[in-house]
């Protein structure tokens, strides 16, 4: 918290300070990487509170909300689990108990 405080201190001298016409091109360049900085340590700080989120509701039990589930792809969201994929009709398992697959002794 302090690192973001100081870096967006020092950013506005240098905002401040670009308005003066010497020295300007080293200053620009500063104000780039410091935003560069800033954005880092706020995807640092953020991911943080994401992953404490996630293994506090883990450890609740039940749903989890929207934002805080794997965003994957539209149709990876809604495609059938292995399980259900996998899983066969009671007039498919009939079938398969009553005609199991044939073995032949010669191979093709």
């Amino acid at each position: 918290m302090d690192q973001l405080e100081s870096l967006k201190k020092e950013l506005s001298t240098l905002r401040v300070v670009q308005k003066k016409p010497d020295g300007k091109n080293a200053r620009v360049a500063r104000i780039g990487v410091l935003r560069k900085d800033i954005a880092r340590v706020l995807t640092v700080m953020n991911q943080d509170t994401k992953s404490k989120l996630r293994s506090h509701y883990q450890s609740q039990g039940g749903a989890l909300p929207l934002d805080l589930r794997e965003k994957k792809t539209r149709a990876i969201r809604r495609r059938l689990t292995t399980a259900q994929a996998a899983s066969k009709t009671t007039k498919q398992v009939k079938k398969d108990q009553n005609f199991p697959a044939r073995s032949y002794a010669v191979k093709p």
